[in-house]
Protein backbone atom coordinates (compact mmCIF):
# COMPACT_ATOMS: atom_id res chain seq x y z
CA UNK A 1 0.00 0.00 0.00
CA UNK A 2 1.59 3.79 -0.46
CA UNK A 3 1.92 6.39 1.72
CA UNK A 4 1.02 9.48 2.09
CA UNK A 5 -1.86 11.83 1.01
CA UNK A 6 -4.65 9.94 -0.69
CA UNK A 7 -5.80 10.62 -3.88
CA UNK A 8 -8.95 11.44 -5.07
CA UNK A 9 -10.25 11.37 -8.75
CA UNK A 10 -13.70 13.57 -9.71
CA UNK A 11 -15.09 13.34 -12.98
CA UNK A 12 -17.55 16.45 -13.86
CA UNK A 13 -15.72 18.80 -10.83
CA UNK A 14 -16.64 21.81 -12.91
CA UNK A 15 -19.97 22.28 -11.30
CA UNK A 16 -23.10 20.65 -9.13
CA UNK A 17 -22.32 17.86 -7.44
CA UNK A 18 -18.75 17.29 -9.12
CA UNK A 19 -17.79 20.98 -7.83
CA UNK A 20 -19.61 20.33 -4.54
CA UNK A 21 -17.91 16.65 -4.02
CA UNK A 22 -14.21 17.81 -4.66
CA UNK A 23 -14.84 20.74 -2.02
CA UNK A 24 -15.75 18.38 0.26
CA UNK A 25 -13.20 15.59 0.04
CA UNK A 26 -10.34 17.89 -0.59
CA UNK A 27 -11.48 19.43 3.14
CA UNK A 28 -11.42 15.25 4.35
CA UNK A 29 -7.61 15.54 3.82
CA UNK A 30 -7.50 13.95 0.09
CA UNK A 31 -5.53 15.36 -3.13
CA UNK A 32 -8.14 16.08 -5.32
CA UNK A 33 -8.09 15.75 -9.37
CA UNK A 34 -10.54 17.69 -10.91
CA UNK A 35 -11.65 16.34 -14.33
CA UNK A 36 -14.28 18.36 -16.72
CA UNK A 37 -14.31 19.57 -20.34
CA UNK A 38 -14.40 23.03 -19.03
CA UNK A 39 -11.08 23.94 -17.81
CA UNK A 40 -11.78 27.34 -16.57
CA UNK A 41 -13.98 25.77 -14.35
CA UNK A 42 -12.01 23.69 -12.84
CA UNK A 43 -8.65 25.97 -13.10
CA UNK A 44 -10.73 28.52 -11.17
CA UNK A 45 -12.07 25.37 -8.61
CA UNK A 46 -8.92 24.10 -7.58
CA UNK A 47 -7.22 27.56 -6.93
CA UNK A 48 -9.99 28.03 -4.81
CA UNK A 49 -9.31 24.54 -2.57
CA UNK A 50 -5.68 25.62 -2.87
CA UNK A 51 -6.20 28.81 -0.99
CA UNK A 52 -8.65 27.07 1.70
CA UNK A 53 -5.12 24.96 2.48
CA UNK A 54 -6.46 22.06 0.72
CA UNK A 55 -4.78 20.14 -2.72
CA UNK A 56 -5.88 19.85 -5.64
CA UNK A 57 -4.73 19.74 -9.80
CA UNK A 58 -7.21 20.52 -12.80
CA UNK A 59 -7.17 18.03 -15.75
CA UNK A 60 -9.29 18.89 -18.89
CA UNK A 61 -11.33 15.69 -19.41
CA UNK A 62 -13.56 14.28 -21.82
CA UNK A 63 -14.70 11.25 -20.24
CA UNK A 64 -16.18 9.88 -23.45
CA UNK A 65 -12.57 10.37 -25.07
CA UNK A 66 -11.00 6.97 -24.59
CA UNK A 67 -7.85 7.94 -25.88
CA UNK A 68 -8.01 10.68 -23.10
CA UNK A 69 -9.16 8.64 -20.57
CA UNK A 70 -6.17 6.07 -21.25
CA UNK A 71 -3.71 9.15 -21.19
CA UNK A 72 -4.97 11.19 -18.40
CA UNK A 73 -4.33 7.20 -16.60
CA UNK A 74 -0.65 6.63 -17.82
CA UNK A 75 -0.15 10.48 -16.32
CA UNK A 76 -2.44 10.64 -13.22
CA UNK A 77 0.25 8.51 -11.04
CA UNK A 78 -1.62 7.58 -7.68
CA UNK A 79 -5.19 7.14 -7.14
CA UNK A 80 -7.24 5.78 -4.20
CA UNK A 81 -10.98 6.84 -5.13
CA UNK A 82 -12.64 7.51 -8.36
CA UNK A 83 -15.55 9.08 -8.05
CA UNK A 84 -17.37 8.79 -11.21
CA UNK A 85 -19.60 11.52 -11.41
CA UNK A 86 -19.77 13.23 -14.88
CA UNK A 87 -23.15 12.39 -16.72
CA UNK A 88 -26.59 14.42 -17.84
CA UNK A 89 -29.66 14.01 -18.85
CA UNK A 90 -31.27 15.17 -22.56
CA UNK A 91 -34.59 15.51 -23.50
CA UNK A 92 -37.13 14.39 -21.49
CA UNK A 93 -39.54 13.43 -24.58
CA UNK A 94 -41.60 9.62 -24.34
CA UNK A 95 -40.21 6.86 -25.92
CA UNK A 96 -42.24 7.41 -28.85
CA UNK A 97 -40.94 10.80 -29.47
CA UNK A 98 -37.03 10.31 -28.15
CA UNK A 99 -34.25 11.36 -30.16
CA UNK A 100 -32.28 9.31 -30.70
CA UNK A 101 -28.77 11.28 -30.63
CA UNK A 102 -30.30 12.52 -26.98
CA UNK A 103 -30.04 8.79 -26.12
CA UNK A 104 -26.75 8.25 -27.16
CA UNK A 105 -25.37 11.09 -25.95
CA UNK A 106 -26.69 10.12 -22.45
CA UNK A 107 -25.31 6.77 -23.09
CA UNK A 108 -21.81 8.05 -24.01
CA UNK A 109 -21.18 9.75 -20.89
CA UNK A 110 -23.65 7.84 -18.25
CA UNK A 111 -22.45 4.64 -19.52
CA UNK A 112 -19.20 4.37 -21.53
CA UNK A 113 -18.17 7.49 -18.98
CA UNK A 114 -18.00 4.96 -16.09
CA UNK A 115 -16.69 2.23 -18.10
CA UNK A 116 -13.71 4.31 -19.55
CA UNK A 117 -12.34 5.83 -16.16
CA UNK A 118 -12.93 2.63 -14.19
CA UNK A 119 -11.00 0.34 -16.82
CA UNK A 120 -8.46 2.92 -17.25
CA UNK A 121 -8.05 3.42 -13.26
CA UNK A 122 -8.83 0.16 -12.02
CA UNK A 123 -4.49 -0.65 -11.77
CA UNK A 124 -3.86 2.25 -10.27
CA UNK A 125 -6.78 1.70 -7.48
CA UNK A 126 -5.59 -1.52 -6.84
CA UNK A 127 -2.12 -0.47 -6.23
CA UNK A 128 -2.93 1.46 -3.81
CA UNK A 129 -4.16 -1.44 -1.58
CA UNK A 130 -7.47 -0.21 -0.64
CA UNK A 131 -9.14 1.69 -4.16
CA UNK A 132 -12.91 2.77 -3.83
CA UNK A 133 -14.89 3.50 -6.97
CA UNK A 134 -17.93 5.20 -6.44
CA UNK A 135 -20.87 5.60 -9.26
CA UNK A 136 -22.89 8.36 -8.92
CA UNK A 137 -26.21 7.23 -10.53
CA UNK A 138 -29.72 8.31 -9.78
CA UNK A 139 -33.06 7.33 -8.22
CA UNK A 140 -34.03 6.63 -12.44
CA UNK A 141 -31.34 3.79 -12.00
CA UNK A 142 -33.82 2.12 -10.10
CA UNK A 143 -37.37 2.71 -11.72
CA UNK A 144 -38.91 4.26 -14.62
CA UNK A 145 -41.30 7.55 -15.16
CA UNK A 146 -42.72 8.89 -18.13
CA UNK A 147 -40.74 10.90 -20.48
CA UNK A 148 -37.11 9.33 -18.40
CA UNK A 149 -36.92 6.55 -21.20
CA UNK A 150 -33.47 7.18 -22.16
CA UNK A 151 -32.05 8.56 -19.13
CA UNK A 152 -33.41 5.60 -16.88
CA UNK A 153 -32.02 2.98 -19.46
CA UNK A 154 -28.60 4.98 -19.32
CA UNK A 155 -28.48 5.45 -14.83
CA UNK A 156 -29.85 1.08 -15.15
CA UNK A 157 -26.93 0.40 -17.29
CA UNK A 158 -24.27 2.79 -14.56
CA UNK A 159 -25.96 0.83 -12.01
CA UNK A 160 -25.26 -2.62 -13.31
CA UNK A 161 -21.74 -1.69 -13.81
CA UNK A 162 -21.15 -1.12 -10.23
CA UNK A 163 -23.31 -4.36 -9.44
CA UNK A 164 -21.06 -6.50 -11.76
CA UNK A 165 -18.21 -4.76 -11.00
CA UNK A 166 -18.31 -5.50 -7.15
CA UNK A 167 -19.57 -9.26 -7.91
CA UNK A 168 -16.22 -9.04 -10.39
CA UNK A 169 -13.27 -7.12 -7.76
CA UNK A 170 -14.31 -9.31 -4.66
CA UNK A 171 -11.49 -10.61 -2.96
CA UNK A 172 -9.55 -7.12 -4.21
CA UNK A 173 -8.75 -4.52 -1.94
CA UNK A 174 -11.28 -2.15 -3.98
CA UNK A 175 -14.69 -1.03 -2.61
CA UNK A 176 -17.37 -0.15 -4.92
CA UNK A 177 -19.95 2.12 -4.13
CA UNK A 178 -23.34 3.48 -5.86
CA UNK A 179 -25.38 6.79 -4.73
CA UNK A 180 -28.38 6.99 -6.47
CA UNK A 181 -29.36 11.00 -5.53
CA UNK A 182 -33.15 12.17 -5.89
CA UNK A 183 -33.84 15.49 -6.71
CA UNK A 184 -31.33 17.25 -6.22
CA UNK A 185 -31.41 21.31 -7.53
CA UNK A 186 -27.14 21.08 -8.92
CA UNK A 187 -26.10 23.69 -11.46
CA UNK A 188 -27.54 23.36 -14.71
CA UNK A 189 -29.12 19.63 -14.57
CA UNK A 190 -32.51 20.94 -15.29
CA UNK A 191 -31.90 23.05 -17.90
CA UNK A 192 -29.49 21.23 -19.69
CA UNK A 193 -32.06 18.72 -19.74
CA UNK A 194 -34.37 20.73 -21.45
CA UNK A 195 -32.25 22.43 -24.22
CA UNK A 196 -32.02 25.78 -21.88
CA UNK A 197 -35.95 26.14 -21.33
CA UNK A 198 -35.77 28.16 -17.98
CA UNK A 199 -39.31 27.51 -17.32
CA UNK A 200 -39.62 23.82 -17.67
CA UNK A 201 -36.56 23.67 -15.43
CA UNK A 202 -38.09 25.96 -12.81
CA UNK A 203 -40.97 23.36 -13.12
CA UNK A 204 -38.55 20.45 -12.14
CA UNK A 205 -38.71 22.05 -8.31
CA UNK A 206 -42.01 24.03 -8.37
CA UNK A 207 -43.59 24.04 -4.86
CA UNK A 208 -40.69 21.95 -3.22
CA UNK A 209 -39.09 24.05 -0.24
CA UNK A 210 -36.49 21.94 0.00
CA UNK A 211 -35.13 19.65 -2.34
CA UNK A 212 -31.18 18.33 -2.12
CA UNK A 213 -28.47 20.39 -3.13
CA UNK A 214 -25.34 19.67 -4.28
CA UNK A 215 -23.68 19.57 -1.04
CA UNK A 216 -25.81 17.32 0.74
CA UNK A 217 -24.12 14.48 -1.90
CA UNK A 218 -21.21 15.65 -1.76
CA UNK A 219 -21.46 15.08 1.64
CA UNK A 220 -22.87 11.70 1.23
CA UNK A 221 -20.01 10.58 -1.00
CA UNK A 222 -17.68 11.77 1.97
CA UNK A 223 -19.18 9.45 4.35
CA UNK A 224 -19.04 6.71 2.09
CA UNK A 225 -15.40 6.84 0.63
CA UNK A 226 -14.31 7.38 4.46
CA UNK A 227 -15.58 4.60 6.25
CA UNK A 228 -13.42 1.55 7.50
CA UNK A 229 -12.00 0.12 4.91
CA UNK A 230 -13.73 -2.93 5.38
CA UNK A 231 -17.01 -1.38 4.88
CA UNK A 232 -18.89 -1.00 1.58
CA UNK A 233 -21.60 1.19 0.94
CA UNK A 234 -23.36 -0.73 -1.75
CA UNK A 235 -25.99 1.65 -2.72
CA UNK A 236 -27.11 4.39 -1.22
CA UNK A 237 -30.52 5.82 -1.95
CA UNK A 238 -30.75 9.57 -1.24
CA UNK A 239 -34.14 11.85 -1.14
CA UNK A 240 -35.45 15.41 -0.13
CA UNK A 241 -38.12 14.56 2.31
CA UNK A 242 -40.81 15.94 -0.10
CA UNK A 243 -39.92 13.34 -2.39
CA UNK A 244 -41.34 9.44 -1.82
CA UNK A 245 -40.30 8.41 -5.23
CA UNK A 246 -39.32 9.52 -8.86
CA UNK A 247 -43.62 10.74 -9.49
CA UNK A 248 -44.46 11.00 -5.99
CA UNK A 249 -43.18 14.51 -4.72
CA UNK A 250 -45.14 16.88 -2.06
CA UNK A 251 -45.25 20.48 -3.37
CA UNK A 252 -46.50 23.25 -1.40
Amino acid sequence: MGTGQKVAVVTGASSGIGAATARRLAAEGFSVVLTARRTERITELAKEIEAAGGTASAITLDVTDRTAVDEFARTVGRVDVLVNNAGGAFGAESVEKGDPADWLAMYQVNVLGVLHMTQALLPALRESGDGTVLILSSTAALAAYEGGGGYVAAKHAAHTIAATLRLELVGEPIRVIEIAPGMVKSEGFALTRFGGDEAKAAAVYQGVAHPLSSEDIADTVAWAVTRPSHVNIDLLVVRPRAQASNYKVHRD
